[in-house]
């Protein structure tokens, strides 16, 4: 899967963050392993000139997506066999996702990775103009995010026991003569 950020915010984001909140919501929803994903972080004035000339509506916003091609999760049922596509673009404005998240109580990264998962969601289709769309958007929104949570700690924990038992390896190691001062595996 290519995902491509272009950060023409001057704002300072974790890009490895937000590509890998965005993976794991494609790859979530069953999009082919090629598919292909552009993000765009822009400035206040950026985003309000995209919220009027496409949505017709002054002032900035949070995320638009602008979808390129026509997609299903798991691909079209009468296709021969699902290919890699253009996903589409997904434009944040970070300036204005920091007041989102000071308003809401919780770190600009956390709103950040809500709004990508919310315009993939846009982008494979969903939407949330209608009470019934907005629940079922919102509800999905709320699980890709929590299960992206989910497994970056249990990569986390992952590292922290694979680093554990390299400490204890090399303290083992040392203990038996397998290593002498200097080595990289030397305990000292």
């Amino acid at each position: 899967m290519s995902i491509e950020i272009a950060n023409e915010s001057g704002i300072e984001v974790s890009e490895e963050e937000l590509i890998s909140v965005a993976r794991f919501a494609i790859g979530q929803m069953d999009v082919h392993s090629a598919a292909e994903l552009s993000m765009v972080l822009v400035d206040l004035d950026t985003m309000a000139d995209l919220h009027m000339r496409w949505m017709d509506l002054p002032g900035p916003t949070d995320v638009m997506s602008f979808p390129m091609d026509e997609l299903e999760p798991g691909g079209r049922p009468d296709a021969a066999e699902p290919g890699p596509s253009m996903l589409g673009d997904i434009v944040l404005c970070p300036e204005f996702a920091a007041q989102q998240a000071e308003k809401a109580g919780h770190a600009m990264d956390h709103e950040l990775a809500l709004l990508t998962v919310h315009g993939v969601l846009h982008l494979l289709g969903y939407d949330h103009a209608e009470p019934e769309e907005e629940k079922e958007m919102f509800a999905l929104q709320a699980s890709l995010l929590e299960g992206w949570y989910e497994s970056v700690r249990e990569a986390q924990h992952r590292a922290e026991l694979a680093e554990r038992d390299a400490q204890r390896d090399a303290r083992l190691l040392g203990k038996t003569g397998f290593t002498a001062p200097g080595d990289p595996l030397d305990p000292a």
